[in-house]
């Protein structure tokens, strides 16, 4: 870690930013479908406090939390606007897994047997039909969440009419669904790239195979929230997958730890936009030129 190269951090870094502008893209996309709209400079602040939410709570629903309140006020509606984060995180989910899947289709044509990778297709396959026939009956949703509006009539009511809606309007505009599942292959993949360059900063030449499996697995497995930002957790399945490909335990626990520091570091910004957030200077979700 001593010896990293401060080149390819930096380009590490640069990647991650990408990342954060195509995620912002991505769920401005899904707020049109919903006749909605805000500024990539708003929702780019947004998911930068929802970053450092993420990086230093449990799991990573904190930053689902704080951007659904920042939808919130888009939408008019918390049910709307939980719809539209679940949906971009069931997209996001699912590039994961095709990503992850491919990664191991990869691994596999070079000789490399990995355990679970058909576990990880066939997540995937159920993931995408589960959302196929989502957009195709979205009433079939409705009438199974019908059972609960007896536990608060009226209110439990209203909410699964704007759900309706909501899954109607998905429905209505499959091409931006489509093309947001696009932005999220990309924002997958442009993941990997960021630990392949911290990977390439310690000296550890990492196949591209290697980590297109690695790291989606990775990020899956943090999504149970067992730990502090993923630590342990995330340590583990390095240092299982890096054993298996020949590389060290340690290389596997370097990478990971040195991949999370600049993630923190990275998020920190997300917290200083938060405390300017508390000052009272909180940016307008008006849609703007950029």
């Amino acid at each position: 870690m001593r010896e990293a190269r401060l080149s390819w951090l930096g380009l590490a870094l640069a990647l991650y930013g990408v990342m954060i502008g195509i995620s912002a893209w991505r769920w401005r996309l899904l707020l049109r479908t919903q006749d909605l709209d805000a500024g990539l400079g708003w929702l780019t602040n947004s998911l930068l406090v929802a970053t450092f939410f993420s990086n230093f709570l449990p799991s990573n629903i904190g930053g689902d939390v704080v951007r659904i309140a920042d939808t919130v006020p888009i939408a008019g509606s918390k049910t709307v606007a939980t719809t539209v984060i679940l949906a971009d995180r069931a997209l996001g989910l699912l590039a994961l897994l095709v990503v992850a899947s491919s990664g191991a289709w990869l691994v596999h044509w070079e000789g490399v047997a990995l355990p679970g990778t058909q576990l990880i297709g066939a997540g995937a396959l159920g993931l995408a039909t589960a959302g196929v026939l989502l957009l195709a009956v979205p009433g079939a949703a409705i009438r199974l969440l019908a059972p609960f509006a007896r536990l608060k009539p009226g209110w439990m009511e209203e909410r699964l009419a704007r759900l309706d809606t909501a899954l109607q309007r998905f429905r209505r505009q499959p091409g931006a669904v489509f093309l947001a599942f696009a932005g999220a292959l990309v924002v997958q993949v442009v993941l990997v790239g960021f630990y392949l360059a911290v990977a390439y900063a310690l000296g550890i030449r990492v196949p591209l195979g290697r980590g297109l499996v690695v790291v989606p697995v990775s990020l899956v497995v943090q999504m149970a929230p067992v730990s502090i930002n993923g630590f342990g957790v995330r340590e583990a399945v390095f240092s299982f997958y890096f054993a298996q490909f020949g590389f060290g335990v340690d290389a596997g626990v370097a990478l990971s730890l040195v991949s999370a520091a600049l993630i923190m570091l990275f998020s920190l910004s997300g917290g200083l936009l938060f405390l300017a957030r508390r000052r009272g200077s909180r940016p307008s979700p008006a849609g703007d030129p950029a």
